[in-house]
């Protein structure tokens, strides 16, 4: 008999197994269909040694002190600044766009204030911000957003940015510095043993049972439990009785090469040249000293496991009648970016499992992470 059963063995499914178990003595099954912990945020060696994330890479940055304290419970830190490039006309250029990749596509010497003006110069004013394409055209003028921004989400995620809410490309800012952090974040280090091991932490308590390799509507019926806390895809828990959720898709290509370095920073965005978008250089991120180094290729496709909810409105009323179906459901809570269907960092799911349960516990989110 168990008072919880989680579904997902991600981030927002651990979190808040480790806090009913650790603060309210519940008993909890997590159960997941793949044969690991840790969500898409799993890694591991691979054959040759080198620490990889299987699904692309997950940089850690947060400006919640909560969030970041209560993950230190499970893990020490290697620090780690996130720096990005993108390949745009024949060479790699700092993105988000910023002073240095600007003076190195023109050929100018602009200072921050003169870039300022320069962006003005090229802006295309909206009455309305609406659609991805509204905000970078408005702040930065077609051309930039021809080389760095369409073609990239037409391949990410399908569609064009004009077809797609202004939330997808908000995350990008656009610099008059040179700096080239891709985070601002309080907050930016990686687990310095790996995502994995601080899940093993996390969910080592002996309240907690793990069953893998399991859907859990296979076990409907034969184990007992209170409550379900569901993080996955929330249309498939009731049937896609509305209606399926679109989701977007990643086929991963993992390379390890006889080198100890290829790319000068962890990930190098293609928006124009290839069917590919990124390629990500996992030495960079960990910190890892070896003679190999491994690297992943980036293939979105509209079909495979769900990774992006697709922000546009028609997908946020279809959503709707499920979120009205979920509140109308005894015993039954919905977190996490499929639970949820938003698209959400890292630290934001951790953030929402510590909310909701806090509101399970009936205390303050203050009070979960110090409990």
């Amino acid at each position: 008999m168990f008072d919880y059963l989680v579904i997902g063995a991600g981030f927002a499914g651990s979190v808040i197994a480790e806090r009913l178990a650790s603060v309210l003595d519940k008993k909890v099954l997590v159960v997941d269909k793949r044969n690991h912990i840790g969500g898409n945020a799993y890694d591991h060696h691979n054959d040759d040694g080198i620490l990889v994330h299987r699904y692309g890479p997950h940089i850690f940055h947060a400006n919640s002190k909560e969030v970041f304290t209560y993950l230190s419970r499970f893990t020490d830190w290697y620090p780690y600044q996130h720096r990005v490039r993108a390949w745009v006309d024949g060479r790699t250029v700092p993105i988000p766009i910023n002073l240095d990749t600007v003076n190195a596509l023109y050929g100018t010497n602009y200072t921050a204030l003169q870039l300022g003006e320069f962006y003005k110069s090229l802006a295309e004013p909206r009455e309305s911000i609406r659609t991805s394409e509204d905000v970078i055209v408005s702040q930065v003028g077609r051309e930039l957003y021809e080389k760095f921004f369409r073609n990239y989400t037409r391949k990410q995620w399908g569609l064009d940015p004009s077809e797609l809410d202004a939330a997808v490309t908000s995350r990008v800012p656009v610099r008059t510095n040179r700096d080239d952090r891709y985070f601002t974040d309080t907050y930016q280090a990686m687990p310095k043993h790996g995502y994995t091991r601080m899940f093993e932490r996390m969910l080592s308590h002996p309240n907690i049972k793990i069953l893998l390799n399991t859907d859990y509507r296979e076990i409907e019926g034969s184990i007992l439990y209170d409550e379900v806390i569901c993080t996955a895809p929330i249309d498939e828990y009731f049937d896609c009785q509305f209606g399926k959720l679109p989701y977007r898709s990643l086929d991963f290509q993992h390379q390890t090469l006889d080198t100890p370095q290829v790319q000068e920073v962890a990930v190098i965005n293609y928006p124009n040249d290839q069917p590919y978008t990124r390629v990500t250089e996992f030495k960079h991120l960990t910190g890892q000293v070896h003679p190999k180094t491994s690297i992943v290729y980036e293939y979105p496709t509209a079909e495979g496991d769900p990774y992006y909810p697709i922000p546009r409105a028609e997908n946020q009323a279809l959503y709707k009648k499920y979120q009205e179906l979920a509140d109308q459901t005894p015993g039954v809570h919905f977190v996490g970016r499929l639970g949820t269907y938003k698209y959400y960092n890292m630290d934001q799911v951790v953030a929402q499992s510590l909310t909701l349960f806090s509101k399970i516990a009936g205390v303050r989110r203050s009070e979960c992470v110090t409990a």
